[in-house]
């Protein structure tokens, strides 16, 4: 069995100046990550109006499946025209971590 996680740090556009704005940015983008059928979920920057850090996590029986799910997820990502993709923190454990 091996986990993997990434956690993505966002620059969202000027125009979430609130919180409400935020969520309509980054609700969007947790719905699209989870039909990769993922965990994912904000978790960081939850004060900030113009960044966020999403989070991912998949459970697989193979290494190579979890790497290939995390690059479908950071591929979305970097795909959404409106947000800036500012770094990535990927994790793999194996049985022996």
């Amino acid at each position: 069995m091996f986990t993997g996680t990434a956690v993505f740090d966002l620059l969202l556009p000027g125009d979430s100046r609130s919180l409400k704005a935020k969520r309509s940015y980054v609700r969007p983008i947790v719905a699209a990550l989870r039909r990769f059928e993922v965990s994912a979920a904000e978790v960081g920057a939850l004060d900030l109006h113009g960044r966020a850090q999403v989070a991912v996590a998949v459970v697989a029986a193979e290494a190579s499946h979890v790497r290939e799910v995390l690059d479908s997820c950071e591929r979305l990502v970097v795909g959404r025209p409106e947000i800036e993709l500012l770094s990535v923190r990927r994790r793999l454990y194996g049985e022996d971590d």
